[in-house]
């Protein structure tokens, strides 16, 4: 699995409780973050770029986009590039927010890319299209820039990340939604602060959960799951490893001891179908 940083960790942690005997692989490119405020044909090249790297050299089964943006930008054309199964978060999140609501006011937040895509509007509208929701639904989508920044830095409950949540969070509060879900695996570390803000009467949804159930039900379905012996997660950076390990450690959990770095030429990577 792969994320621009470490928000793909929570997709991670999920992924290691539910299915401990996997060989977990996960790559934070935390050199080329955020990929929220970027271009999609950039992001879709950057998730090529990896994927190639997880699959076709790391030997991957199944690849997991444990990144709202990328999903967003680069899911169906990995699906249609790669020959192993691509599970994105979109998806997951969607039908555990849907499944929340009492009152059919929902909430999404992302980064400005993954709401800028239409990506979980269209999701919002397909699923509850497909599974006859008993009341209608209504979406308030909204983009949150700078959270992931702080997530990035580890900087999770200050009086800057409220003042800007109170910010940006002001149109789901007015709109009375009752469930909100966290579009972009990196929001779950503010879960705090975004509950103290739109009320903790609110559903705070994750698709982290959701994604480790998806991926679960793939692996059997396809008679991909491990055997009996315990896996042992790998962990890569793109960025300064002493402060992946460091911080990721922190997010993640013990499991992470020690992460490898890998580096590629260029950064202007564009993916021509976008």
């Amino acid at each position: 699995m792969f994320d621009s940083g470490f928000g793909g960790l929570t997709v991670a942690r999920a992924v290691m409780d539910l299915m401990p005997h996997e060989e977990l692989i996960y790559l934070g490119d935390t050199a080329r973050y955020p990929y929220g405020p970027r271009k999609l044909s950039e992001v879709a090249g950057f998730a090529h770029q990896i994927a190639e790297e997880l699959i076709t050299k790391r030997g991957a089964k199944v690849l997991i986009v444990a990144c709202n943006t990328a999903a967003a930008a680069a899911l169906e054309s990995l699906r249609a590039d790669f020959d192993v199964p691509v599970l994105g978060v979109i998806e997951p999140g969607v039908s555990s927010l849907l499944k929340a609501t009492n009152t059919g006011h929902v909430g999404v937040i992302g980064t400005v890319g993954t709401i800028g895509s239409g990506a979980y509007q269209r999701a919002v509208a397909a699923t509850a299209a497909r599974t006859h929701a008993d009341h209608h639904v209504e979406l308030t989508a909204l983009s949150c820039p700078g959270f992931v920044e702080f997530v990035e830095r580890g900087v999770f409950d200050t009086e800057q990340v409220r003042v800007l949540a109170e910010r940006l969070l002001a149109p789901a509060v007015e709109s009375k939604i009752d469930s909100l879900l966290l579009g972009c695996t990196h929001y779950p570390y503010l879960a705090r602060t975004i509950s103290d803000v739109v009320g903790h009467e609110v559903v705070l949804v994750s698709s982290a959960d959701e994604t480790a159930f998806a991926l679960q039900e793939v692996l059997v379905e396809l008679g991909l799951a491990a055997d009996s012996n315990q896996g042992s997660p790998t962990f890569i950076t793109t960025g300064d490893v002493n402060s992946f390990e460091e911080l990721g450690r922190t997010l993640l959990g013990p499991e992470l001891t020690s992460a490898e770095q890998i580096t590629w030429p260029g950064d202007d990577i564009g993916y021509p179908g976008i």
